[in-house]
């Protein structure tokens, strides 16, 4: 007869055992968000800054990556790339190994200017204009549904008007409702143009979080020579439970923006 505590044993190591593979479920995603300036070095002209955002890329090898101010075989890209046009997604694409994807806000050029999307997993990628009832420059929202381990999330990047702050409350509307209809997790992130103190970041706090503040006192991320402001953001869709693990300003200065680094656990 087999003695009991060998039986007690037994029980407990089979009990770890199936326990394991709800354990490695859980993961750990890393997120970034940075207004690339065009493809350029804004503090020396006339020189591209693709290899050293791919580089940092690279480094932190984040699963999405949002980007603004993005060029894609525009005339202006000829003026820091002695080889002509560049559609600047596929230069990265190229560079990381990632999926990219462009989401056209404007004619720009004889080209494109809007928004990217970088995923390390396969993802089904959209994009969506958003209104500017005062005018001005139009505005695109790139979208990316992503799928980690048996869980979706909904991934969307956007760069809200500079000129208008009625055009960023529209706007800032506008993003909330399109993702609300897709019914999974979201998060939202990009340049909003916008500080704390203005209506557009008052309408999106009542959906998400400001994952900044949510981790204390937020750095500001403009300009990357002399940081100011805070215009850029991750916001969390309120109604799931985040595990925010950090947030951090990146100190490098290949952009006019800092990037913006966000883990969660989930």
């Amino acid at each position: 007869m087999i003695p009991r505590y060998l039986l007690i044993i037994v029980f407990l190591m089979f009990s770890i055992f199936l326990m394991m593979p709800l354990k490695a479920q859980d993961q750990t995603l890393t997120f970034m968000t940075y207004n690339i300036y065009h493809g350029e070095d804004p503090y020396n002209p006339g020189n591209s800054n693709i290899r050293e955002i791919a580089d940092l890329i690279n480094t932190i090898k984040p699963d999405l990556v949002a980007l603004q101010e993005v060029d894609s075989m525009t005339n202006r890209t000829k003026n820091f790339n002695p080889d002509g046009k560049k559609n600047l997604m596929l230069e990265l694409e190229k560079l990381t190994g990632m999926n990219s994807f462009f989401a056209k806000a404007i004619d720009y050029s004889d080209g494109g200017y809007g928004e990217g999307i970088l995923s390390r997993n396969p993802a089904i990628f959209e994009s969506y204009s958003l209104p500017t009832p005062k005018g001005g420059e139009g505005r695109s929202m790139a979208v990316a549904k992503v799928k980690f381990t048996n869980k979706e999330l909904i991934f969307a990047g956007t760069h809200l008007c500079h000129e208008f702050s009625e055009n960023r409350t529209a706007q800032a509307i506008a993003a909330e409702e399109t993702l609300s209809t897709i019914g999974l997790p979201i998060i939202l992130t990009g340049d909003f143009n916008f500080t704390h103190k203005e209506k557009g970041y008052e309408l999106l706090s009542e959906h998400f979080l400001d994952a900044a503040l949510e981790m204390g006192d937020p750095e500001n991320t403009y300009s990357s020579k002399e940081p100011k402001i805070r215009i850029d953001y991750f916001w969390f869709d309120r109604k799931i439970d985040w595990e925010i693990v950090s947030v951090e300003v990146l100190d490098v200065m290949h952009s006019d923006h800092k990037p913006l680094l966000v883990k969660i656990r989930w």
